[in-house]
């Protein structure tokens, strides 16, 4: 059975597109609570070689992912410079791959969970009935070497399957933007053995997960008492 049959094999849901939601709201980072998303596969498998991640970083994602769960709580977290010019020109990107492509449907998230545990996707739009764009903000000297390479960063490439893989659609354009410089489009199509690679890292992940889960409440049982906290707002605590 190869890796294509294997996802074949193993769907029982749908991805559920969440129109409703606005990126970066309280109630996006809500439905985000908990989940593994496209984003942060870079923390659960290694690009290059496709296998399942064990450093610091994937253990503190198991961490981060667990406290939502048992919380219900999305820590806040800092929004830098670049962050802001991102989002600035992903507007412009967009705009610029409508009047030059075709129309991009904006919408907030995408789940999916076929495989007995959800994974989400937040899309910087939709194509048609098949396509995806993502765009990256990107410095001036990384536009240049992307586009003189004419091909997709590799560390972007985890997060465009998983996006395909929870969206099921066909393809995804990647765009890569930098003010002042020509934007860079390319399109990628869904990787059978990427995605497979993907799902054998989540299951890992979610097992992790529960057995950290079993630990902290296995603590909790065993302590001669809990002493319950109440949450603060942030402005509190800085005050």
């Amino acid at each position: 059975m190869n890796a294509q049959t294997k996802i074949e094999a193993a769907r029982v849901g749908g991805p559920i597109t969440h129109n409703d939601l606005i990126q970066g709201s309280d109630e996006w980072l809500a439905a985000r609570c908990g989940l593994i998303t496209a984003s942060e596969m870079k923390h659960l498998l290694t690009v290059k070689s496709l296998k399942t991640a064990d450093n610091e970083k994937t253990r503190a994602h198991v961490y981060e992912l667990l406290f939502q769960r048992i919380s219900g709580f999305v820590e806040p977290q800092y929004v830098s410079d670049a962050m802001l010019r991102g989002q600035e020109d992903e507007i412009y990107a967009r705009a610029a791959y409508e009047e030059n492509f075709a129309p991009v449907v904006e919408t907030g998230f995408i789940t999916n969970d076929r495989w007995g545990f959800t994974i989400g996707y937040s899309p910087d739009g939709l194509v048609g009935d098949d396509g995806l764009i993502e765009v990256k903000s990107r410095a001036g000297k990384y536009q240049v070497q992307t586009i003189a390479e004419d091909t997709v960063p590799e560390e972007y490439m985890l997060q465009l399957q998983t996006g395909l893989l929870v969206s099921e659609r066909k393809w995804i354009d990647f765009i890569s933007y930098s003010g002042g410089l020509p934007m860079f489009v390319k399109r990628v199509e869904a990787d059978p053995l990427i995605q497979g690679a993907i799902l054998a890292a989540c299951t890992a992940f979610e097992a992790r997960l529960a057995e950290k889960e079993r630990e902290y409440r296995a603590t909790l049982v065993a302590m001669p008492k809990v002493i319950d906290t109440e949450r603060r707002e942030a402005l509190e605590i800085i005050l």
